[in-house]
């Protein structure tokens, strides 16, 4: 089992300067992450979403991690592929780039991006975002795998070279963004990795497991994106991991009422996210705050989806080393290939980040290596 952190580049209260701060702040949690164990970091690619996600150029924050680091993996967690965002010529060209920078390192989520805030920035069409997702990771795979390269579908492209060529062999590996069912059998039919979101709890973690294992074993391999297959489920583990454990479970969940209030602002049209008091009852007022998304969403005739409501649940790493060591058991029992902490919310002080990261290095970490080593 791996371990990775994901990074949105959160921020309550936004000023250039905090938002300065910040970028260099997810730098040095990225830098310790490899200090302590971690095997890969993640980092999105968001557009004008205020507060919720501030990281716009990730292969630019994933380059500098590269540069201050030796081993750990850097993962497009993920990129934005609708062609109004970047044409895949171009997310292939950068991602062979830092491949080469890194000494073969890097791994390329694709995402749809399709919140109404990022398409408006972009002028990208809701109708576009999932087909043009599969065309690109089509395109770019095979970008990667010929010496000159040429394509005609939606786009007409080459003949031409893609250079430079990727230290990886024919390409880094490919993982998608998947919060639906339907998102899940797309990645095993097209052969690539799953990035799930885990805020909804274990329970669901493991439903979205049978789902993926049960298309991987039922696919016959003709809508595989390249002939390098790619069978990796990668699950959220929302965690703050504190020798105070009680505070602990403050922080993550005002942490976590942040972010889900931040998604419920971009995704379903709430109200702007608040930072609130430390010492609230953050679980209580996500469960209010869950069942009113939930009605609103209904008097809209909008469907509530798992990345609406699953938000909501607090049932996670918050606590000290023990109840994160308990968590992930649950995971690993599921079948989960990778733990992917989300440990940088928008409330939480860097301090605390820091520490969360020390606590899983030091303790969460070695014990499931040693597991694996007994085994």
């Amino acid at each position: 089992m791996k371990f990775s952190m994901i990074f949105e580049a959160q921020l309550v209260d936004p000023t250039p300067d905090r938002e300065h701060q910040l970028i260099h702040d997810c730098v040095e949690q990225a830098v310790l992450a490899e200090e302590m164990g971690f095997d890969r970091i993640w980092a999105v690619e968001h557009h004008s979403l205020t507060q919720y996600a501030h990281m716009s150029a990730s292969e630019i924050f994933l380059t500098w991690v590269a540069a201050r680091t030796e081993r750990i993996r850097l993962g497009h967690g993920v990129v934005t592929m609708p062609f109004g965002y970047q044409h895949p010529v171009r997310v292939a060209e950068r991602a062979a780039m830092l491949d080469v920078l890194s000494g073969g390192r890097v791994d390329v989520g694709a995402g749809r991006g399709a919140t109404r805030q990022e398409m408006r920035m972009f002028g990208v069409r809701p109708e576009h975002t999932q087909p043009q997702v599969e065309e690109a990771l089509r395109i770019f795979a095979a970008a990667w795998r010929k010496p000159e390269f040429e394509w005609h579908g939606s786009l007409d492209i080459g003949p031409g070279a893609v250079l430079p060529r990727p230290v990886q062999h024919p390409h880094p590996p490919l993982f998608m963004a998947c919060s639906k069912h339907e998102t899940l059998r797309l990645a095993a039919e097209l052969g690539i990795g799953a990035l799930v979101m885990g805020f909804a709890g274990a329970d669901d973690v493991r439903a979205m497991r049978t789902v993926y294992d049960e298309a991987v074993a039922v696919r016959d391999g003709s809508k595989f994106v390249s002939t390098e297959v790619n069978d990796h489920f990668s699950a959220l583990c929302p965690t703050i991991v504190l020798d105070d454990a009680a505070r602990a479970l403050r922080l993550g969940t005002r942490g976590q009422r942040f972010f889900a209030e931040s998604i419920a602002h971009w995704y379903g049209g709430g109200p702007a996210p608040t930072g609130h008091a430390e010492d609230e009852d953050h679980t209580a007022a996500l469960a209010r705050e869950r069942d009113e998304l939930v009605a609103r969403l209904h008097e809209a005739h909008i469907p509530a989806r798992p990345v609406d409501t699953g938000t909501y649940n607090t049932d996670h790493a918050y606590g000290d080393a023990d109840t994160a060591i308990a968590h992930v058991e649950r995971l690993r029992r599921i079948g989960v290939d990778e733990v992917m902490c989300l440990i940088q919310m928008g409330t939480v002080p860097q301090e605390v980040c820091l520490e969360t990261v020390r606590q899983w290095g030091e303790k969460v970490i070695p014990h499931f290596r040693a597991l694996e080593t007994a085994a």
